[in-house]
């Protein structure tokens, strides 16, 4: 009984332990405002050893941004290379403008979930499973919708008018994958090898997707 009592208790115990690793760990003070200009970085930013209310305040998502882009839309971050109090909360904003017509494009963000509000205009959101599922909805102003963490999802306005939300993430940094520039324009590149036989498309398909998506000089 003592040998199956112990070995219950070191379950537990790890389990625990193994829980608290899996989360981000909570802040131990009240503030921790990011020194963006140090080098050093373990996971995230070291604290400034000065502040003031500067660093907790960002007027960037108070207008809409400008989306006369070959993809009709305008992604506006809120995180904390923009708003340094944010380090350490675990918490960030986006604005995303559209066109009519206008798509934010397939991509994930690898550490953390979103959830979007929709200010104005109708979206058709979706995000993909890993079981190759389809998860998709129109959503309309005052609406809300959640793409969970590590997923591929995107928005496209498919009505004549703009549209714009705001999202919200469990991260002060969620980071952005998005999936073609990832693959087709990766510096160093992907082979084309690769690229052909994941696509099932010739060589010269493979260079013509990577010239329109190289960065612009």
């Amino acid at each position: 009984m003592a040998a199956i009592a112990y070995l219950f208790a070191m379950t537990v115990t790890l389990g625990m332990v193994f829980a608290a690793v899996a989360a981000d760990p909570d802040s131990l003070q009240d503030v921790c405002v990011a020194d963006l200009a140090s080098g050093n970085k373990v996971n995230g930013y070291p604290c400034k050893e000065s502040f003031n209310a500067t660093d907790f305040f960002f007027e960037g998502l108070a207008k809409p941004g400008l989306t006369n882009n070959t993809l009709g839309s305008l992604v506006t971050a809120a995180n904390v290379q923009k708003i340094p109090g944010l380090n350490t909360l675990g918490v960030s904003l986006s604005r995303i403008d559209y066109a009519p017509g206008g798509l934010n494009p397939p991509h994930t963000h690898p550490r953390a979930t979103e959830i979007v509000f929709v200010l104005y205009g109708q979206l058709d959101v979706g995000f993909i499973t890993t079981a190759n599922v389809l998860v998709s909805k129109t959503i309309n102003e005052g609406e809300i919708f959640t793409f969970p963490k590590g997923l591929v999802h995107f928005q496209k306005n498919n009505a004549n008018v703009p549209a714009s939300v705001i999202s919200a993430f469990n991260s002060q940094l969620p980071g952005t994958q998005a999936i073609a520039p990832t693959l087709f324009a990766a510096t160093p590149p992907v082979p084309d090898n690769v690229l052909t036989e994941a696509f099932q498309i010739g060589t010269k398909e493979v260079q013509k997707i990577k010239s329109r998506l190289a960065p612009k000089k």
